[in-house]
Protein backbone atom coordinates (compact mmCIF):
# COMPACT_ATOMS: atom_id res chain seq x y z
CA UNK A 1 0.00 0.00 0.00
CA UNK A 2 1.64 3.31 -1.31
CA UNK A 3 1.99 5.73 1.49
CA UNK A 4 0.62 3.91 4.24
CA UNK A 5 3.21 3.99 7.47
CA UNK A 6 2.43 2.02 10.51
CA UNK A 7 4.80 1.22 13.78
CA UNK A 8 2.75 -1.80 15.13
CA UNK A 9 4.61 -3.92 17.84
CA UNK A 10 2.46 -6.61 19.31
CA UNK A 11 3.28 -9.23 21.98
CA UNK A 12 1.49 -12.60 21.73
CA UNK A 13 0.91 -15.15 24.56
CA UNK A 14 -0.84 -18.46 24.14
CA UNK A 15 -0.92 -21.37 25.91
CA UNK A 16 -0.32 -25.35 25.02
CA UNK A 17 -3.45 -26.89 24.89
CA UNK A 18 -4.36 -28.28 28.65
CA UNK A 19 -1.50 -26.19 29.57
CA UNK A 20 0.66 -29.52 29.74
CA UNK A 21 4.28 -28.92 29.39
CA UNK A 22 5.05 -30.28 26.18
CA UNK A 23 7.48 -28.15 24.78
CA UNK A 24 10.69 -29.87 25.43
CA UNK A 25 14.20 -27.51 25.78
CA UNK A 26 15.81 -30.34 23.15
CA UNK A 27 13.39 -29.11 20.55
CA UNK A 28 13.12 -25.67 21.66
CA UNK A 29 15.56 -23.72 18.90
CA UNK A 30 14.45 -25.80 16.06
CA UNK A 31 10.61 -24.28 17.08
CA UNK A 32 11.70 -21.05 16.99
CA UNK A 33 13.20 -21.01 13.47
CA UNK A 34 10.17 -22.87 12.14
CA UNK A 35 7.69 -20.07 13.61
CA UNK A 36 10.29 -17.66 12.95
CA UNK A 37 10.02 -18.00 9.13
CA UNK A 38 5.64 -18.77 9.63
CA UNK A 39 6.04 -15.24 11.02
CA UNK A 40 8.44 -13.98 8.15
CA UNK A 41 6.00 -15.32 5.31
CA UNK A 42 3.50 -12.83 6.77
CA UNK A 43 5.53 -10.05 6.08
CA UNK A 44 5.74 -9.13 9.59
CA UNK A 45 9.04 -9.02 11.70
CA UNK A 46 9.89 -11.33 14.90
CA UNK A 47 11.65 -9.48 17.44
CA UNK A 48 11.62 -11.69 20.33
CA UNK A 49 10.31 -15.16 20.57
CA UNK A 50 10.55 -17.73 23.22
CA UNK A 51 8.97 -21.02 24.18
CA UNK A 52 8.42 -22.50 27.54
CA UNK A 53 7.20 -25.69 28.08
CA UNK A 54 3.61 -25.12 28.29
CA UNK A 55 3.53 -21.54 26.66
CA UNK A 56 5.11 -18.97 23.84
CA UNK A 57 5.43 -15.68 23.77
CA UNK A 58 6.05 -14.42 20.08
CA UNK A 59 6.99 -10.18 19.96
CA UNK A 60 6.30 -9.04 16.18
CA UNK A 61 6.15 -6.27 14.36
CA UNK A 62 3.03 -6.03 12.66
CA UNK A 63 1.54 -4.67 9.51
CA UNK A 64 -1.73 -3.31 8.89
CA UNK A 65 -3.04 -5.77 6.19
CA UNK A 66 -2.74 -8.57 8.12
CA UNK A 67 -5.50 -9.51 10.08
CA UNK A 68 -4.58 -10.47 13.73
CA UNK A 69 -7.00 -13.49 14.13
CA UNK A 70 -5.78 -15.27 10.62
CA UNK A 71 -1.97 -14.05 11.84
CA UNK A 72 -2.55 -16.06 14.93
CA UNK A 73 -4.48 -19.10 13.80
CA UNK A 74 -2.06 -19.62 11.08
CA UNK A 75 1.02 -19.92 13.48
CA UNK A 76 -1.18 -22.16 15.85
CA UNK A 77 -1.58 -24.33 12.89
CA UNK A 78 0.64 -24.79 11.53
CA UNK A 79 3.35 -24.89 14.12
CA UNK A 80 0.69 -27.90 15.81
CA UNK A 81 1.26 -29.34 12.66
CA UNK A 82 5.08 -29.24 12.70
CA UNK A 83 4.88 -30.36 16.20
CA UNK A 84 3.00 -33.56 15.22
CA UNK A 85 4.32 -34.40 12.44
CA UNK A 86 7.89 -34.32 14.02
CA UNK A 87 6.46 -36.58 16.61
CA UNK A 88 8.02 -34.44 19.44
CA UNK A 89 5.04 -35.80 21.93
CA UNK A 90 3.26 -38.73 22.54
CA UNK A 91 -0.39 -38.23 21.19
CA UNK A 92 -1.09 -35.11 19.90
CA UNK A 93 0.20 -31.43 20.11
CA UNK A 94 -2.15 -28.44 19.76
CA UNK A 95 -2.18 -24.93 21.31
CA UNK A 96 -5.43 -23.78 23.61
CA UNK A 97 -8.25 -22.09 22.16
CA UNK A 98 -7.23 -18.42 22.50
CA UNK A 99 -4.40 -16.17 22.97
CA UNK A 100 -3.45 -12.67 24.55
CA UNK A 101 -2.20 -9.96 22.25
CA UNK A 102 -0.65 -6.23 23.72
CA UNK A 103 0.90 -3.41 22.57
CA UNK A 104 3.56 -1.04 22.73
CA UNK A 105 4.91 1.52 21.78
CA UNK A 106 8.33 1.81 19.22
CA UNK A 107 10.48 3.07 22.90
CA UNK A 108 9.42 -0.33 24.36
CA UNK A 109 11.02 -2.44 21.80
CA UNK A 110 14.05 -3.10 23.69
CA UNK A 111 12.31 -3.76 27.29
CA UNK A 112 9.68 -6.10 25.68
CA UNK A 113 12.83 -8.32 23.82
CA UNK A 114 14.61 -8.60 26.92
CA UNK A 115 10.95 -9.62 28.79
CA UNK A 116 10.28 -12.42 25.76
CA UNK A 117 14.28 -13.88 26.12
CA UNK A 118 13.93 -14.01 29.73
CA UNK A 119 11.12 -15.89 30.60
CA UNK A 120 13.31 -18.45 32.38
CA UNK A 121 14.22 -16.23 35.11
CA UNK A 122 11.05 -14.38 35.19
CA UNK A 123 8.86 -17.82 35.55
CA UNK A 124 11.17 -18.37 39.01
CA UNK A 125 9.48 -15.87 40.63
CA UNK A 126 6.09 -15.88 39.32
CA UNK A 127 3.81 -18.50 37.76
CA UNK A 128 2.51 -18.87 34.11
CA UNK A 129 -1.39 -18.01 35.64
CA UNK A 130 0.41 -14.88 37.72
CA UNK A 131 2.41 -13.40 34.51
CA UNK A 132 -1.12 -13.57 32.67
CA UNK A 133 -2.97 -11.95 34.94
CA UNK A 134 -0.97 -9.06 35.68
CA UNK A 135 -0.77 -8.50 31.74
CA UNK A 136 -4.33 -8.08 31.53
CA UNK A 137 -4.47 -5.71 34.87
CA UNK A 138 -1.32 -3.63 33.01
CA UNK A 139 -3.07 -3.39 29.94
CA UNK A 140 -6.43 -2.45 31.48
CA UNK A 141 -8.17 -5.42 29.60
CA UNK A 142 -11.79 -6.49 31.40
CA UNK A 143 -11.87 -10.38 31.66
CA UNK A 144 -14.62 -12.87 33.27
CA UNK A 145 -12.74 -15.18 35.45
CA UNK A 146 -14.29 -18.33 34.14
CA UNK A 147 -13.13 -17.84 30.40
CA UNK A 148 -9.79 -16.85 31.98
CA UNK A 149 -9.28 -19.59 34.25
CA UNK A 150 -10.86 -21.99 31.95
CA UNK A 151 -7.92 -20.65 29.59
CA UNK A 152 -5.48 -21.29 32.58
CA UNK A 153 -6.37 -24.50 33.67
Amino acid sequence: MANTFSQIYLQFVFAVKNRQSLISKDHKEELHKYITALVQNRKAKLLAINCMPDHIHLFVGFKPTILISDFVKEIKVESNEFINNKKWVKGKFGWQEGYGVFSYSHSHIDAVVKYVLNQEVHHQKKTFKQEYLSLLEKFEIPFEDRFLFDFME
